[in-house]
């Protein structure tokens, strides 16, 4: 695993501005906010020689409760290379106020190089046999179906929905589009994928604590690793970044009632049908009505990006689904606004319609078993490990209504994969159900031309 901070240098047009540290920043924004003098006098306080006394003339606040001064750091930009599709996807649950990206199964065909040796990530010596049979079988399934589906599309281009008048680069990008995203359900959870991550230095430290708590060699290797780079742009903040006792506490509940729940139950693997939760809260107190109605929120939208009244920013949304297969759970998890959550209990394993293999049942038993005897095993937390991307779990997102008309949008529109269209709007189909108003208002696309 390789950890990397990218710095922010001023642009041409801004060689004139004052460039500063990101806690330099923070410090000047944090005296900013206790004057009336302005930015100018704050920048020219400062003694360019030792700028490091203002700093930290500042941030002994931050040990009083002032968190709020390390927000004002900027956008801190690490990048994590060859971390497992587990690990990125956990960073992006723990900072739920993070911008970022991770490398994409559409763009990407993997192989069983991807993966990290079973030692990077703790799985017990008495299951390293089975967990890397699990791993071969899978990305056998992988190449395989790829292969059939990608040959099946150039045979028959009725297969594919291309857009009217597509250019050969186009045609060939989307049926490679068409294999990849349904054979995706067989890559391991496992698997090394980079990621980045911008944040500020506050949600950072929290990040780098809940990421420190989780227990497991690979988790507890990136918080150091992070902590470390981070050093190198805030090294006052890092002292915050070590897990206590809370974050101890909280991340052992999350596994303790995954792995409980797969000794009870068992690690189910046949596809779970389509069930979908959906809650809306519209009171209002007495004292602050609603100011327009809600035809008057949506006056003037044209697209997802338009923006909408209060009427609807103020409804709250929690929207769950009981079988997200992980191959879509690692991109809804990213929807920044709100909270995402999923104990990553295997209930199911989906595959889309007509994909088969000869050897999926046995793929199945396999990772029913590594899944089994690694709850019971020394290291139990390690079945994340023999998860695929296929396995499907439960997931919920709380968030407000306006942000969930635009994922709504976002994920039936052009482009977008078709199992997040059939999620969405199935979403979507139980939000008009309880709110008839909003149907004329909400633009569900088709996922064309895939």
């Amino acid at each position: 695993m390789h950890v990397k901070g990218i710095g922010i240098c001023p642009p041409p047009g801004a060689h004139n501005n004052p460039a500063v540290t990101p806690e330099l920043l923070a410090s000047c924004l944090a005296r900013y906010s206790r004057s009336n003098k302005g930015i100018d006098a704050i920048l020219g306080s400062i003694d360019w020689n030792d700028p490091d006394k203002s700093v930290d003339s500042i941030f002994r606040f931050v040990d009083y409760g002032h968190a709020s001064i390390t927000g004002m750091t900027g956008g801190i930009a690490m990048v994590v290379d060859d971390c497992t599709m587990f690990l990125a996807y956990k960073i992006f649950e723990l900072a739920q106020l993070c911008d970022g990206q991770e490398s994409s199964t559409r763009y990407i065909k993997l192989n069983s190089t991807n993966l990290p040796s079973p030692e990077q990530i703790g799985i017990p010596p008495d299951l390293t046999g089975d967990w890397e049979k699990l791993m071969e079988l899978s990305f056998r399934l992988y190449q395989e179906v790829y292969t059939t589906l990608d040959t099946a599309a150039k045979q028959d281009s009725s297969l594919i929905r291309f857009p009217p008048n597509a250019n050969e680069k186009v045609i060939e990008r989307l049926r490679k589009n068409y294999a990849l995203d349904r054979s995706r359900y067989f890559i391991p959870f496992a698997t090394k994928t980079n990621a980045a991550y911008v944040m500020s230095a506050r949600v950072w430290a929290e990040t780098i604590k809940l990421l420190d708590a989780i227990g497991i060699p690979e988790a507890q290797e990136c918080a150091e690793k992070l902590r470390n780079e981070l050093s190198k742009f805030v090294p006052r903040m890092m002292k915050h970044s070590y897990a206590d006792d809370a974050s101890r506490a909280q991340a052992s509940q999350t596994f303790r009632y995954a792995i409980q729940r797969i000794k009870k139950m068992g690690a189910a693997i046949t596809q779970l049908p389509d069930e979908v939760f959906l809650n809306v809260e519209q009171s209002t107190p007495s004292f602050l009505p609603n100011l327009s109605s809600m035809d008057e929120s949506f006056a003037g939208k044209t697209n997802r990006y338009s923006t909408i009244g209060s009427t609807i920013k103020r409804m709250f949304v929690r929207a769950a689904w009981n079988n997200m297969a992980i191959a879509e759970l690692r991109d809804l998890n990213r929807h920044r606004s709100g909270y995402r959550f999923s104990p990553l209990t295997p209930v199911g394993f989906y595959l889309p319609p007509g994909i088969t293999h000869p050897l999926c049942d046995e793929l199945l038993r396999q990772k029913k078993t590594f899944l089994e005897k690694a709850v019971s095993s020394s290291s139990p937390s390690s079945f994340v490990y023999g998860l695929l991307l296929g396995t499907q779990v439960p997931f919920e997102h709380s968030t407000h209504l306006d942000k969930f008309i635009y994922e709504i949008e976002l994920r039936t529109g052009l482009g977008a994969h078709f199992r997040y269209a059939e999620h969405l709007g199935a979403a979507c189909n139980e939000l008009t159900r309880k709110i008839p108003g909003l149907t004329n208002f909400i633009q569900v696309g088709t996922a064309e031309p895939e």
